[in-house]
């Protein structure tokens, strides 16, 4: 039937040209945007977790930073620590110099007193960002007073599992009186300040320190270490050199160690920051795979719809002129 109200063909035509139209529409924003899923109503499942990882992505570069914050200390304390065990080094030549006969030990001394001063400047000196990992107040209680390590941390990584539950892990470093250089609050001394200790055996005493020891007075050190001597027989200078040369020997061993643990944890946060890098770039490709376009399949979509959208169009022109041409059944 052929009806000058109702033109069904032009309504099947101009359904299919909206349609068409939508989807141009679709597929331009995501030509333009290079997302496939944009918004929640694209595809809500998809965009909630692409949301959720985007976070924990730019969290990861939040621990990237400090990753770096972290190292530049560390790195700092470990180049003040090699300059610390180098001198510490001299002094010990220094000591082993006063053992010749006939030496100046006096102008020895001098030099190890500057030497003793350059300590204090490199343990002063080694600070970033406020935080001096070889000058650090060590926290005491009870009685008798002992010490307590102060730890300081580096954020490491974020970590979310499968509940959802988020935690940061942390590498973590101990000062204490094996690691610390200098402690200037007087409660508990550093590796190179030890508290003087009466009594103790020949060479294993560290009753007396590198930065305060004085090889002048070598009477008074024997005395102070209760050095055993033969009764009756003068206190040998030489005791009290083979135990500042042990004791400075002692000290070398513990700040070598202690430059050795800082030399791990660089290691480890340089491993740690690479791999940072890695899991966010990871994350970003998930999150791509989920999330964005093919640019290839949505260009060529879009040239079809294109194609459709004129065909629709040259469509709903032949319905509508076919509704025009009922005009010749009244014409004379």
């Amino acid at each position: 039937m052929t009806s000058i109200l109702t033109n069904t063909a032009a309504m099947a035509a101009l359904q299919t040209l909206r349609s068409i139209d939508r989807d141009m529409e679709t597929s331009q924003a995501r030509v333009s945007s290079g997302l496939r899923v944009e918004t929640a109503e694209d595809n809500a499942a998809y965009w909630s977790i692409a949301t959720t990882m985007r976070s924990d992505s730019g969290t990861l570069e939040t621990v990237q930073d400090a990753l770096g914050l972290g190292a530049a200390k560390v790195d700092t304390a470990y180049e003040a620590m090699e300059s610390a065990v180098a001198t510490v080094q001299e002094i010990k030549n220094k000591i082993v110099a006063a053992y010749g006969v006939g030496v100046d030990r006096t102008k020895i001394q001098e030099e190890i007193s500057q030497l003793q001063e350059q300590l204090r400047s490199i343990s002063e000196s080694a600070s970033f960002s406020g935080e001096n990992w070889l000058q650090e107040r060590i926290s005491t209680g009870g009685t008798p007073a002992t010490a307590v390590a102060v730890v300081k941390q580096v954020v490491a990584s974020f970590v979310r599992d499968a509940n959802g539950s988020v935690s940061v892990t942390t590498v973590d470093y101990a000062l204490d009186e094996s690691t610390v250089l200098f402690d200037l609050s007087g409660a508990k001394l550093g590796i190179l300040d030890k508290e003087a200790t009466a009594g103790a055996p020949p060479g294993t005493s560290l009753g007396f320190s590198v930065s305060t020891l004085d090889i002048t007075d070598l009477a008074a050190i024997v005395a102070e270490l209760d050095i055993a001597v033969p009764a009756g027989a003068p206190h040998d200078p030489i005791d009290a050199l083979d135990v500042m040369t042990q004791f400075a020997n002692d000290q070398l061993e513990a700040m070598t160690s202690a430059a050795s643990s800082l030399g791990s944890i660089q290691s480890r946060i340089d491993l740690q920051e690479d791999f940072v890098a890695s899991l966010i770039d990871v994350i970003d490709k998930g999150i791509g795979r989920l999330v964005d376009a093919d640019m290839n399949e949505e260009s060529t979509r879009l040239k079809a719809l294109q194609t459709q959208q004129q065909l629709g169009i040259q469509s709903l022109s032949i319905a509508n002129t076919n509704a025009e041409n009922i005009l010749t059944l009244f014409r004379q």
